[in-house]
């Protein structure tokens, strides 16, 4: 796995001490690239968080740094609606504070078990 330039831990980033185990969570799975874990407020039924272990502010930012642990994200997203359950979720990146990023480690919120209606907010 590659680091890639400026995806180290961040010492006051919540995810980076969830990936590091600082931070309890209820974990859901873990693999080379990727740790997931329950929302602390879901949205739907089923809402987990799916973070790369490398820091990165944002999706885009990761895809740029290290394409590798971007694809292992989005593979890993489609894994845990299928384990649990569900063939029709949703994937929500928020991108910026004026989306609703409120923790800048870059992070899919799986949402499933309940209609999803368009457009969201």
């Amino acid at each position: 796995m590659s680091d890639g330039e400026g995806l180290d831990a961040v010492p006051d980033c919540l995810f980076c001490k969830i990936v590091a185990g600082d931070i309890p969570a209820e974990i859901v799975s873990t693999t080379e690239y990727t740790v997931a874990f329950r929302d602390i407020n879901p949205q739907a039924p089923t809402h987990v968080l799916v973070i790369p272990r490398l820091h990165a502010p944002d999706v885009a930012s990761l895809a740029l740094a290290s394409p590798e642990a971007a694809a292992a994200l989005l593979v890993e997203t489609r894994r845990i609606a299928m384990g649990e359950g569900h063939d029709s979720y949703r994937l929500v990146f928020n991108t910026g504070a004026d989306a609703g990023q409120t923790v800048f480690h870059a992070h899919g919120h799986v949402l499933a078990g309940r209609g999803l209606d368009w457009p969201p907010g």
